[in-house]
């Protein structure tokens, strides 16, 4: 299936640019809370993706919380966390295309409702089908498909 999403760039080569975390004090912080924002970088948000075993799952929120609680944070950026799930599906994608063997599994990050995500490469209907070879069913409760049961296979990082 041909992805609608092209990028210029090689997605390994956005996931590889030299890069540091940023903490930030943004101007509108007062719908996260008082404190510090992490901006976070590709490899770090790649880095926790890996860590998800298989039959597992984990959210957007808890990528979030994680990174967070790692570099001093109060709250990770929303936005560009989700850009860099992206980079990392997309790369991740590149390489098995290349004929790597072991990928960051991007298929397990979900929602924090359980939902999947329709801009993953080969969208819902492609993260449905990897999921379901580890397991996973599915309710269809709103139009894009929500892990059954999610909160008792999500993976917790310390």
């Amino acid at each position: 299936m041909k992805n609608k999403f092209m990028s210029r760039i090689p997605w390994r080569e956005k996931m590889d640019r030299p890069q540091e975390p940023k903490l930030v004090v943004p101007p509108k912080m007062s719908r996260f809370g008082k404190g510090m924002m992490l901006i976070p970088t590709p490899k770090l948000v790649d880095a926790v993706i890996r860590k998800v075993p298989r039959g597992k799952l984990i959210t957007v929120g808890a990528i979030r919380k994680k990174l967070a609680a790692e570099h001093g944070a109060d709250v990770t950026c929303p936005l560009t966390t989700g850009i860099f799930i992206r980079i990392a599906a997309e790369a991740a994608e590149e390489a098995r295309a290349q004929g790597a063997k072991r990928i960051t599994p991007y298929w397990r990050v979900v929602r924090d409702n359980g939902e999947l995500n329709p801009k993953f490469p080969g969208g819902v209907s492609q993260q449905t089908r990897y999921l379901r070879a580890e397991g996973f069913a599915f309710v269809r409760d709103s139009k894009t498909p929500i892990v059954k049961e999610f909160e008792d296979r999500q993976f917790f990082l310390k």
